[in-house]
């Protein structure tokens, strides 16, 4: 369920985050100030993040839109970002 949980919001990031982050586990940004999504796995604490997609994700970078997804939207970016984080665990 995850995993499908996962491929769901892979769409979602194509969609709406691609153009400016990494979203995958290898390569970079094409918004060079735009930290690639694997490095937010890493960094932030995910239920954090989960608590501000659901308040509306904004942030105080001026070339990123606010963003507000339903909640088995959120779900699913949540289990993406799990999978990440997992992944980039691994040698």
């Amino acid at each position: 369920m995850e995993a499908a949980a996962a491929a769901r919001a892979e769409h979602i990031v194509r969609a709406n985050c691609s153009g400016c982050h990494a979203i995958g586990l290898r390569g970079a940004s094409p918004l060079p100030s735009a930290p690639p999504f694997r490095e937010i796995a890493e960094r932030r604490d995910l239920f954090v993040l989960e608590q501000d997609f659901a308040q509306g994700l904004v942030t105080s970078h001026p070339e990123m839109p606010p963003f507000h997804y339903r909640a088995s939207e959120i779900d699913d970016l949540m289990a993406y970002f799990r999978w990440l984080e997992r992944e980039g665990l691994r040698p």
